[in-house]
């Protein structure tokens, strides 16, 4: 029967896999770290704070796409949280942790990857069945997304979890990876493998549907008088969705290929030299996406500006909004997501899009 080894410090594991840590971590070298880990850290909490209350603030926001975009803003905000925890806890400090100590730590970066993760998924199978199903809106209502969003982060923290439920090598320590000491190299097999997989699927959903949109823009463009702007529309916002997946492909797969080489045992492949840099490329997906939200999205773009500048002049100008000619108000509504499916299917003129939106609200 094998030994297990709870009680032991993280010390004991990284010397038994020959993992390195940087005790050299002190002085000018962690003023730094912890300096730009602080801005990119603070920086996340704002600007994702930001998103999600332009979600709640803007009424053109309350639909189902918007509302799993700012739930992939809280996971960002997650991130940042597990960051700033990973932060005081790595260097040096690494190999004082306890065993359970450590479990957290690894675990708030698993369960804020598997969150951002599978909403993208959620995201691209709601995309997937409004556009292929030739519907204007989604069908899920706001029950539906609420159960989804819990789902998503009922998996999230399970997949967190897992290692600390017993997929571990604390009872076999011959099996512990040296990336991760206290996980099995087994795990970060089925880990990676099964994150690049589903990273695979998503690219594949996007640029089906891409192509689609792509398709059907082209087909009615010759059939309809509306606006250019109109017509590229739906396009614009596909564009939108797959950067988002592309920023987040880049940014976490080479981390993921590390950890694959390593569940795999691959000795000759310099991974502790390399593993500090992928984690902080990991740190920027948190810090691209609002980024990303607010520049491809004027909508959004607009109502985060007038929160950041604090305007007493809100009320005022939705209530002049509402005065605005309908080819205006079509024209700014059609940078939203929810009206991707009204350009592909009806092709309409901007006052019949205008009435549809009012039927569905």
């Amino acid at each position: 029967m094998n030994e297990c080894y709870y009680d032991k410090r993280m010390d004991f594991f990284y010397n038994n896999t020959n993992a390195h840590t940087v005790d050299e971590w002190t002085g000018t070298q962690l003023i730094v770290v912890l300096c730009f880990g602080t801005f990119f850290c603070l920086f996340i909490f704002i600007s994702n704070s930001l998103v999600i209350a332009a979600v709640v603030k803007n009424k053109r926001f309350h639909f189902p796409f918007y509302y799993l975009l700012a739930n992939l803003a809280a996971a960002d905000f997650f991130a940042g949280i597990a960051y700033v925890f990973l932060m005081f806890n790595t260097g040096p400090v690494s190999k004082t942790l306890t065993v359970n100590r450590w479990f957290l730590r690894q675990g708030l970066l698993d369960t804020s990857l598997t969150a951002s993760l599978v909403n993208l998924l959620v995201i691209a199978v709601e995309r997937h069945m409004s556009i292929m199903r030739m519907k204007i809106h989604s069908n899920l209502t706001k029950k539906r997304v609420t159960f989804l969003i819990m789902s998503i982060w009922a998996i999230a923290i399970f997949m967190g979890a897992v290692p600390t439920l017993g997929w571990n090598c604390l009872c076999d320590i011959t099996a512990c990876s040296s990336l991760a000491p206290i996980y099995s190299r087994s795990y970060l097999v089925f880990w990676s493998v099964l994150n690049l997989v589903v990273f695979f699927i998503m690219v594949v959903v996007y640029i089906r549907i891409y192509m689609y949109v792509q398709r059907k823009t082209n087909v009615l463009s010759s059939h309809t008088s509306g606006s250019i702007s109109r017509r590229r529309t739906p396009v614009k916002l596909m564009k939108t969705v797959m950067t988002l997946l592309g920023a987040f492909v880049v940014c976490w797969t080479p981390g993921l290929v590390v950890l694959l080489l390593d569940g795999l045992n691959c000795t000759y492949c310099g991974i502790q030299n390399v593993k500090r840099w992928f984690l902080l490329l990991a740190l920027l997906n948190s810090v691209m996406n609002p980024i990303i939200y607010s520049y491809k999205d004027d909508e959004m773009w607009s109502t985060m500006k007038r929160m950041i500048c604090c305007s007493s002049e809100d009320k005022s100008q939705d209530r002049r909004s509402s005065r605005i000619p309908s080819t205006v108000l079509c024209r700014s509504t059609d940078t939203s997501g929810h009206y991707i499916e009204d350009g592909i299917i009806q092709g309409t003129i901007c006052g019949k899009g205008h009435l549809g939106e009012k039927g569905s609200s």
